[in-house]
């Protein structure tokens, strides 16, 4: 992501407008094809869908962040097709997309393991609510929580301790080695933020596997979207520190250039403190707005969909910071870091509520074919997010931002 935050002096503002309304209609296409309730495979239920677009978002990350792209260049050859290069990766991508969802978490673990990651499991079991919907709901909520537990720890690596500490060996141990403690670390995250709830959602509650959800006595909720929620703010702090404020503070702890324990171990609790922070901001201006929330209670009035809001308005201004540095090059380029990364992030914070607005409109009731109004059952905004997030990914960092300059080696952290 680093490679963004830094200005091309060759960019067209004006091609950079076109290239915003052209991956806007490619993103169209796909939900239209993929998710449109009137379209050709009708995913979006929403959970399965969700599911498979967040596990698709994190294939492009793992290849991006985690594995540097390993065995292929980091960047495209001089004299090579970045269009080439591309679509090869996008292809693994999604090769890698459809071995992890079916292949490890469905046929694998959810076999021979952890029953709730597969639908064919649940069923199985017997029981109520063990039938083929609501089982394929309930195991793609569960991949959605572990592939969000792996986001956060892929992209707060990324950011903060990048190759530490394998600076000093080949690119295939620091792939390697990095996929390990991501891992380590997701699945702890998961066991402890998102498995409680997903025990609870089956009838009678799976009160030997899981413990009873430890935050629902003072979050008004069992439901895992309290976690989801703070996870997704701590996020998009990482996203906006890294391409808005050019990796600032957290650089300041870089010896000789390169990331140290302490940058990885500051950069992830100054985030979380951020994301802490914007979490409860935005839950206060809620219960202003929609007063105070309760259990039992329903749309907007209920606990565990506030907490889902967080997440999601967090999504649209990551949407809007990635759309300002790759679209916009990242505007204003001014001379002091303090005013460009503070212009930057009203703007995107801007951004993201134009989003909202959008999101939340008429139009998008009619483009994507989503329910209309705030809260309903049926609409969940991050699966649109994390979609057109993993266009424009796949757009920087496997086609080197064709059609747009690419970045040299001097422009990339």
């Amino acid at each position: 992501m680093g490679d963004l935050s830094r200005p091309n002096r060759e960019f067209s503002y004006l091609f950079g407008l076109i290239n915003f309304a052209a991956v806007f209609v490619i993103v169209w296409a796909l939900w239209y094809y993929f998710m449109h309730p009137n379209g050709v495979m009708k995913l979006y239920t929403p959970m399965y869908g969700f599911s498979l677009v967040v596990v698709f978002l994190s294939a492009i990350v793992f290849l991006s962040k985690v594995w540097g792209f390993y065995p292929f260049p980091e960047q495209t050859p001089e004299g090579s097709s970045r269009v080439g290069r591309g679509i090869i990766l996008t292809l693994v991508a999604v090769a890698l997309m459809l071995i992890v969802y079916y292949g490890v978490l469905r046929g694998f673990i959810g076999t021979y393991g952890v029953a709730y990651f597969s639908p064919h499991s649940i069923v199985a079991s017997g029981g109520t609510g063990a039938e083929p919907l609501n089982a394929r709901e309930n195991s793609s909520t569960a991949i959605i929580y572990f592939a969000a537990a792996f986001l956060w720890w892929a992209l707060g690596w990324n950011v903060g301790f990048g190759a530490w500490p394998w600076t000093a060996d080949s690119r295939g141990v620091r792939a390697w080695s990095r996929t390990f403690a991501v891992l380590f670390l997701s699945i702890v995250t998961f066991v402890v933020l998102f498995h409680p709830h997903v025990c609870y959602l089956f009838y009678p509650p799976q009160n030997k596997a899981g413990v009873e959800p430890w935050w629902s006595a003072f979050a008004g909720t069992a439901s895992a979207y309290f976690s989801l929620g703070l996870v997704l703010c701590s996020v998009a702090w990482m996203i906006v520190s890294d391409l808005l404020w050019e990796g600032y503070p957290w650089r300041l702890l870089e010896r000789e250039g390169k990331p140290t324990f302490l940058k990885g171990l500051v950069t992830l609790l100054g985030t979380l403190i951020l994301g802490g922070i914007t979490f409860l901001v935005m839950l206060k201006a809620m219960n202003l707005y929609w007063m105070e929330p309760f259990e039992g209670g329903q749309y907007t009035d209920a606990p565990y969909f506030r907490y889902l809001h967080t997440g999601e308005l967090s999504g649209f201004l990551i949407l809007a910071t990635f759309m300002l540095a790759l679209h916009f090059n990242n505007v204003p380029n001014l001379k002091s870091l303090f005013l460009r990364a503070l212009v930057r992030t009203l703007i995107a914070i801007a951004g993201g509520l134009l989003i909202y607005w959008f999101y939340y409109s008429p139009a998008a009731s009619f483009l994507l074919g989503k329910v209309p109004g705030i809260a309903q059952p049926d609409d969940t905004p991050l699966v649109w997010t994390m979609l057109y997030l993993s266009v424009i990914m796949a757009q920087a960092d496997f086609f080197d931002n064709w059609p747009l300059p690419r970045r040299t080696s001097a422009q990339a952290l």
